[in-house]
């Protein structure tokens, strides 16, 4: 039994000096990931543009009591400097290394964005049921709002039939806010950041955007969550009525619709 137990501890002790061994993460490392990652959504066919990137709890922009820090694109003419060209996405990553990166919708794809425990539960069904879900992200809460769930699907563009579609400026109405409470469709004009994107917070964690499911998943139709993610949202803004929140969502505005 003695030799035994000194066997054990001499693997121990081996398996320590193995695990002190190993190369730590550097920073190299840690760009080629978030490389590798710009250029899968790239490959997916979605349109990037560089970003503003968080400095402590602050933004990169410098602009005094910036609304969306590190949430916004760096320059006005990110609807028309956003590209999938691999070649342009590497010569931003490599030399922009702390920029986070905006993907412009209404392009391509939309993004159906939502409180993040609705999302949880929408995911849930919609996988339960057999929907075809496409690439979902994950953005850390912001503020006293919570965190935001970032449904990816086809864009609606401009259908024949307008009643199934809306600009995303509506959704800073009142009267869609109340129709539908929580959800923010991004499609033309708008924007929403990518993964690995950090946003403020403590120097030595900061909060990021991650990835669900990734971008290799198909962009599905949003009409085909829509009705799940709208009664999801509904869902959660009736327990947050009843929790003593007023009754109506803070309807967190994640990314300006201009910059």
């Amino acid at each position: 039994m003695g030799d035994g137990i000194g066997r054990y501890r001499g693997t121990e002790s081996r398996l320590a000096q193995w695990l002190r061994r190993r190369p730590k993460r550097t920073a190299a490392d840690d760009g080629n990931d978030r490389e590798k990652l710009l250029l899968a959504v790239a490959a997916a066919g979605l349109p990037l543009a560089p970003a503003a990137y968080p400095v402590g709890y602050s933004c990169s922009c410098e602009r005094i009591g910036c609304p969306t820090p590190a949430r916004h694109p760096v320059s006005f003419a990110w609807q028309t400097q956003s590209t999938t060209d691999r070649s342009q996405i590497e010569r931003w990553a490599r030399n922009e290394p702390e920029a986070n990166f905006i993907t412009a919708t209404g392009m391509v794809h939309d993004v159906l964005d939502v409180p993040l425990a609705a999302g949880r539960a929408a995911l849930e069904r919609l996988l339960a049921e057999g929907v075809e879900v496409g690439p979902v992200a994950e953005s850390p809460a912001a503020g006293p709002g919570g965190g935001r769930m970032l449904f990816f699907t086809a864009t609606r563009g401009t259908p024949e039939d307008e009643d199934e579609w809306w600009p995303c400026e509506l959704d800073c109405h009142p009267e869609t806010m109340d129709e539908h409470p929580g959800l923010r469709w991004h499609c033309r004009g708008s924007y929403v950041l990518v993964p690995p994107a950090r946003l403020p917070g403590d120097e030595d964690a900061h909060p990021a955007v991650a990835w669900i499911r990734g971008p290799e998943h198909p962009l599905p139709d949003p009409l085909n969550l829509l009705e799940t993610l709208q009664d999801a949202c509904a869902r959660h803004a009736a327990e947050r009525g009843a929790d003593g929140d007023g009754g109506h969502p803070a309807h967190e505005i994640a990314w300006p619709l201009t910059r």
